[in-house]
């Protein structure tokens, strides 16, 4: 037991999904004050995103975790007008959210190629400062990865995300019959005939009492943050972490699942979600998911079998319910389909609000009203696939 433990801090610590950082913008130049000359001012302290950059990369090429800019020019007969110092851009992964010390959001980096100023450099000396230059801005901020992704694999440990992302896209996950193989979220891509592409995310595996941060806790529930979509995986059997934890059946499993989510973030169940019924190789495993989709159609029956305090204030409902092996491949295009499916009616939903606040826009400009629009409700019915 001893030796799994270690083998799981050794595996995640090679991980690095936040780092805290010292930042500095550059010394203003001195000014000339015989000539009214003006210093430079101090380069300033900017995080880049950039599509190949990792956080362990940014560490290892930085272990001080101290970035400093240029200070500016000083001014002189020459240059009145010092030049300004160099900028320092700290390179970073896509999908990084940067805080300061008090936990407040500097802002987010959600493509490659955003950048955020995070501390300015001091103004160079002139009349106003009797030409004596300012200090850049001291700074600590916080980076924060959180995974972009259309789709993120929810599920208990060995409920057979990483097989599932195995088959439905080219990754290569670690695979074992065993919880907590996967210890470091890993991404896939769906690519489909027509060259659309679907980014799915395969996170390490939830335990009961995520939201307090147990297990891998905050690590797997950031993540699920910025997913668009989530695909729920249960094993139909159910799951047992170990001989000393409860055995939850698959109705359960989804329900304690649920639960965790909203505990962490209530907004976390306003995301579009399926459900892949998993393992459906497995022998009578037809009778069980009869059964699971009796419990989910009439979930009051059953919530009874489960504790008070671990029933969700609402129950999340499936767009689609789709039995799968992935072992033997069953279920799987149906199941490609189905996110297609979602994914494209979410960006149809996402584009008729755009333009008909585009339109609300141009129409209050033009009468100079503040109306405020009707509300306009889709509902998507659910649909159950079957193998």
């Amino acid at each position: 037991m001893v030796h799994c433990s270690c083998l799981l801090f050794r595996k995640y610590g090679s991980f690095v999904d936040n780092l805290r950082i010292f930042a500095r913008g550059g010394s203003g130049g001195m000014g000339y004050p015989r000539l009214g000359g003006e210093g430079g001012k101090g380069g300033d302290v900017w995080v880049v995103a950039h599509g190949k950059m990792t956080l362990k990369q940014l560490k290892d090429k930085y272990p001080q975790k101290r970035f400093v800019a240029a200070g500016g020019a000083n001014s002189r007969v020459s240059a009145l007008k010092g030049s300004k110092g160099k900028d320092f851009e700290i390179p970073v992964p896509v999908g990084i959210s940067v805080t300061d010390e008090n936990g407040q959001v500097i802002g987010e980096l959600n493509k490659e190629g955003d950048r955020i100023l995070i501390a300015k450099g001091g103004l160079g000396g002139k009349l106003l400062t009797d030409f004596l230059p300012l200090k850049g801005q001291k700074r600590i901020v916080h980076l924060d990865l959180k995974l972009i992704a259309d789709v993120g694999l929810v599920g208990f440990p060995n409920a057979g995300k990483s097989s599932l992302l195995s088959r439905i896209s080219h990754a290569k996950p670690a695979i074992a019959d065993y919880a907590f193989t996967t210890l470091k979220p890993e991404l896939g891509k769906i690519m489909y005939k027509d060259f659309k592409q679907i980014s799915v995310a395969d996170l390490p595996g939830l335990i009961e009492g995520a939201h307090m941060n147990k297990g891998m806790g905050h690590k797997f529930l950031k993540h699920v943050e910025r997913t668009r979509h989530l695909l729920f995986v249960v094993d139909i059997s159910g799951f047992q972490l170990s001989s000393q934890t409860h055995y939850r059946t698959a109705f359960e499993t989804i329900i304690l699942l649920t639960k965790e989510l909203e505990l962490y973030k209530e907004e976390l169940q306003t995301k579009p979600a399926l459900l892949a019924v998993n393992k459906m190789d497995l022998p009578e495993a037809q009778d069980k998911f009869h059964e699971l989709m009796n419990q989910l159609q009439n979930p009051q029956d059953f919530l009874h079998l489960i504790e008070r305090n671990m029933i969700p204030e609402k129950p999340v409902k499936f767009q689609h319910v789709i039995p799968i092996s992935a072992v033997t491949g069953d279920g799987i295009e149906e199941l490609k389909s189905c996110l297609r499916e979602s994914l494209d009616a979410l960006a149809s939903q996402e584009s008729d609000a755009h333009h008909k606040k585009q339109l609300l826009n141009l129409q209050t400009s033009n009468t100079l009203s503040y109306d405020e629009p009707p509300s306009a409700h889709t509902l998507t019915g659910s649909r159950i696939h079957r193998i």
